[in-house]
């Protein structure tokens, strides 16, 4: 019987964009259902988990941040742009409308169009907070354009809310997290423990 995992981010998380394309191999290799999940880490899941946004952090936090991101992006041989024009912006608009896909599209869209909007931030320096831009990476990967009004529904929103909650309830405190089983794997520099856990069954 195939695992199902449980994938909390933010869309605007670097951390999100270097694991994507791994986990989604991983998932698919081991035959696992993947429930995706944006939250509104910034602004619930944070406050109540001890997290700091960005700007907040310590000068010493910042800069280590920038060395991590550089190396993990050299390792896996992942581009990044460290420092995007489009960084930050608010996530949340990118969010609901992966929510929206995930909803009528199924999970495989929604994963498709994830690694987009984080690629369209951390290589592409594209705005994910611009309408526009959202419905080029729509048409990209053949998904219907009624999916961004869809996306600023009250059930989408109740949705987005709800996905928080859960990441809350499960113990989330960062993105990426993969939850299997009620087990929490924080951080894309974790996915080797996913793949073993995923291996376990």
């Amino acid at each position: 019987m195939s695992l199902t995992i449980d994938y909390y981010f933010t869309p605007i998380s670097p951390w999100t964009y270097l694991g994507h394309e791994r986990f989604t191999r991983i998932a698919k290799a081991a035959g696992a259902q993947v429930n995706v999940l944006p939250v509104d880490l910034g602004g619930k899941v944070f406050p109540i988990s001890g997290g700091l946004p960005l700007a907040k952090r310590a000068p010493q936090r910042q800069a280590y941040r920038l060395v991590e991101l550089a190396r993990f992006s050299a390792f896996h041989g992942v581009p990044l742009t460290l420092h995007p024009k489009f960084f930050p912006v608010p996530p949340d608009d990118a969010a609901r409308l992966i929510i929206a896909v995930a909803q009528h599209d199924g999970s495989d869209a929604a994963m498709a169009l994830t690694g987009a909007v984080t690629r369209a931030t951390w290589v592409e320096e594209r705005s994910i907070a611009d309408a526009a831009e959202l419905a080029a990476m729509l048409a990209a990967l053949g998904l219907s354009a009624q999916r961004l009004a869809e996306s600023q529904s009250a059930e989408v929103q109740a949705l987005f809310e709800a996905n928080t909650q859960r990441a809350i309830d499960a113990g989330v405190f960062g993105a990426p997290s993969y939850v299997i089983d009620g087990e929490v794997f924080w951080g894309q520099d974790r996915l080797d423990f996913v793949e073993r856990r995923l291996a376990r069954g």
